[in-house]
């Protein structure tokens, strides 16, 4: 590193390879790096939430053709404002305010990249020195990555697979002290594929409001639900605590990569305004990149214009492809379901190596698997619980389906004789 006789003056920051390391992204860049490059069968994707690549989760033709009309309209080539472009955070607020008891505006509604922005905005504004903030454990590392990027403390409450993946509300209070800001809650939930009912969210907001803390919403799979338990907005009790909701038309539109978003102050008595978390999060849009201006510019026809029969086809698929992996599971005797999802587009399993021989734990189970079956499956240390596994069942049913089989010969292959 010396330049003659003077050393250069710049560093790597390393913080930044260990923060990625522990994303669901950083794990996957692992495992596709241990595929078998010989093996010439289809790779079955099972470890991460993207089904767009697939025929029958095409988006609507009602996205496509607002993304168009935005282009050839030529009005939206320029910059647009930091907190968005008015008429997408009006169309936002009011496709959000179907679920609500009191009425957003477009001033509570702030346009991000994607959801993955509204979680980097919300942690910065929410960061201190000394501050701590609560976080579900099986849960979204990028929330972990994010905290310590920013110095945050992260404190961990477990979801309890036994109550249908439910908050342990009991730890939540032992954990929380004078310097706790907030706790995510991840509904729809990923990794869990859990729904919570509407008690239960009343419950979490009442005990946030006792803590003085506020709720992140992570609500990014809102909607996508197939089970019993009907989608609840945690805006819903914004008025017994604020609540910031952080969503996105990625997941129930099937577009991740048109990477729009929104972070909501769902919050009718104000609080977020007093205490200038709202400010905040407007001077960090001011240092942060904006949605694509055509994106925002298509937002008012997507949402306005898509019917409930394009919405209605995807979640009967997720749930066709729910059972289909609920059944299959249960001819795999090394791994265990708790819970039948009801939601987003994955499910948590309990991996059990006591029936496995020459395997070490998740990861290593999920890179040899890689390697002899070109099946991707995420371990669950990767979202906060080792020797548990997250399986997506969000692809073509037909691919899933072969993917199991795959998983069953590979548990064949390497079961304990007894």
């Amino acid at each position: 590193m010396e330049n003659g006789s003077k050393k250069w003056g710049f560093r790597a920051n390393k913080s930044l390879s260990t923060s990625s390391a522990v994303t669901v992204r950083g794990v996957l860049n692992v495992l596709l790096d241990n595929l078998n490059k010989e093996d010439t069968r289809q790779l079955i994707p099972l470890a991460h939430g993207d089904p767009s690549a697939f025929p029958c989760f095409r988006t609507t033709t009602v996205a496509d053709e607002a993304v168009v009309d935005a282009v050839r309209s030529a009005k939206y080539n320029h910059y647009a404002p930091t907190v968005g472009l008015l008429p997408a955070r009006r169309s936002v607020a009011d496709y959000l305010n179907r679920d609500l008891p009191y009425k957003l505006s477009p001033d509570d509604v702030f346009l991000t990249l994607g959801c993955t922005q509204a979680i980097e905005i919300t942690i910065t504004v929410l960061a201190r020195p000394g501050a701590n903030i609560l976080l579900p454990r099986p849960g979204f590392p990028y929330y972990e990555a994010r905290a310590a990027h920013s110095h945050l403390e992260a404190r961990h409450f477990d979801l309890i697979p036994e109550k249908g993946w439910e908050v342990d509300l009991d730890a939540v209070e032992a954990l929380a002290d004078e310097n706790t800001v907030a706790m995510v809650v991840i509904n729809p939930g990923n990794p869990c594929g859990s729904v919570y009912s509407y008690q239960h969210l009343q419950k979490i907001a009442e005990t946030a409001r006792k803590l003085g803390i506020m709720v992140i919403a992570d609500e990014v799979y809102g909607h996508l639900t197939f089970g019993n338990s009907p989608f609840v907005p945690m805006g819903v009790f914004g008025s017994i605590v604020p609540v910031l909701t952080l969503g996105s038309i990625s997941k129930r539109w099937i577009v991740p990569g048109w990477r729009i978003g929104w972070l909501v102050t769902s919050d009718p008595n104000g609080i977020l305004q007093e205490s200038g978390v709202v400010e905040s999060i407007k001077g960090c849009l001011n240092i942060s990149s904006d949605p694509v201006t055509f994106i925002q510019g298509a937002i008012p026809q997507i949402i306005d214009n898509t019917t409930e029969d394009f919405f209605t086809k995807i979640n009967n698929i997720l749930r066709e492809a729910a059972d289909i992996c609920y059944e299959k599971i249960q001819d795999i005797p090394c791994i265990t379901l708790s819970h039948k999802p009801e939601g987003s587009m994955f499910v948590m399993v309990k991996l059990n190596l006591s029936s496995l021989e020459g395997i070490g734990d998740d990861m290593d189970f999920c890179l040899k698997l890689a390697k002899e079956e070109s099946v991707m499956i995420l371990p669950g240390t990767a979202v906060g619980m080792k020797n548990f596994l997250r399986i997506t069942f969000a692809i073509e049913p037909s691919a899933l389906e072969v993917g199991l089989e795959r998983l069953k010969a590979f548990y064949e292959r390497h079961a304990k004789i007894q």
